[in-house]
């Protein structure tokens, strides 16, 4: 956890999830996400999620022909709408925007590399952070569901924890990040106070596990999780779960979709994050002593491929989040 005694969330945060269904058409998406974003912001929120792949169809025979370049940034309004959409999107909302996930595209076509990756915007519409996909979901169960992402996308290669100014960080990570513990419990040891998960389960492992590793999450890391999920379409090649949720510290849902288009919004609040961690107090009682602090070795908070073709360098989250890599690696 983190060691400072100030509160990890400076104030009350309204956060709203949109669980929105996407279509084939690009520019149809960027504008229904657009006026789903504005609606959420006129409710009130500070911070909005998209789901993953909210601008495409979710399934690897779409990510190479929705892809685009996102390096060196800023891209181009013509190398990526969605970028640029984005930015607008949180600017005339006034809002942090978690861009669910889009996928990108390596500048080099000749590597034939593409990302799923996650964009996150300030209320002025400046880029505060970027995650590419970690875990890239390959499983295989017989009889249900086989997917491989590793037959096209490439994983990214950091922990995400983004700076909201006056409020605190948040950690971002995407879909099957969220079955490995070890990426939030950094996470909460730097300091979040959210887990912002865009994701896109399917109607196999979404009963079986949507909740549980959402509620999971909470509960080791006593803060926030949200898992932001598109809508279900029966129609789709790949069928989206649904059910975005908001879990609190006592790993309770406070609030769950259905399976259609659907805000869901808790007004997020530090106090709770203290009492669950005062009242429970597993931050003096972890015995490092027995077993390893996974919060100290080598641990990646920068893409290295990327930073020699970068333009801009965004901000970390504090000094410290580089120990054991090298200052020139800061950045995406």
């Amino acid at each position: 956890m983190a060691t400072s005694t100030a509160p990890v969330l400076a104030q009350p945060l309204k956060l709203s999830c949109i669980q929105l269904a996407s279509g084939p058409d690009k520019a149809a998406n960027l504008q229904h996400a657009r006026d789903l974003v504005l609606s959420a912001a006129g409710d009130g929120a500070k911070l909005v999620v998209l789901p993953e792949c909210f601008n495409s169809p979710y399934g690897c025979d779409y990510f190479p022909s929705y892809a685009e370049t996102l390096l060196p940034s800023p891209p181009t309004p013509t190398q990526s709408p969605s970028y640029h959409a984005l930015s607008a999107m949180a600017k005339d909302a006034g809002v942090f925007l978690v861009g669910g996930s889009i996928p990108e595209a390596d500048p080099d076509p000749a590597t034939k590399k593409y990302y799923n990756t996650s964009l996150t915007f300030g209320p002025d519409g400046a880029l505060l952070g970027t995650h590419r996909k970690v875990h890239l979901f390959d499983i295989d169960i017989p009889g249900k569901i086989t997917f491989r992402e590793s037959d096209v996308l490439s994983p990214g290669n950091k922990i995400t924890l983004i700076d909201l100014p006056g409020y605190g960080k948040i950690a971002v990570a995407i879909c099957y990040d969220v079955r490995f513990p070890e990426l939030a419990t950094i996470a909460a040891r730097r300091g979040a106070f959210a887990l912002v998960y865009p994701g896109a389960f399917n109607t196999t492992t979404g009963p079986l596990h949507w909740a549980l590793q959402g509620r999971a999450r909470a509960m080791d890391n006593q803060l926030y999780v949200a898992l932001c999920s598109p809508a279900r379409d029966e129609a789709a090649s790949y069928r989206a779960y649904g059910h975005t949720l908001i879990v609190d510290p006592m790993a309770t849902v406070l609030e769950e979709a259905a399976e259609g288009e659907q805000i869901v919004s808790w007004e997020l609040d530090g106090q709770v994050i203290e009492e669950t961690r005062r009242n429970i107090p597993l931050e003096t009682q972890r015995r490092f002593d027995v077993y390893p602090d996974v919060n100290e070795g080598h641990i990646r908070f920068d893409e290295p491929q990327a930073a020699e073709s970068l333009t801009h360098s965004y901000p970390m989250p504090d000094e410290t989040v580089c120990h054991h890599l090298p200052s020139s690696l800061s950045g995406f």
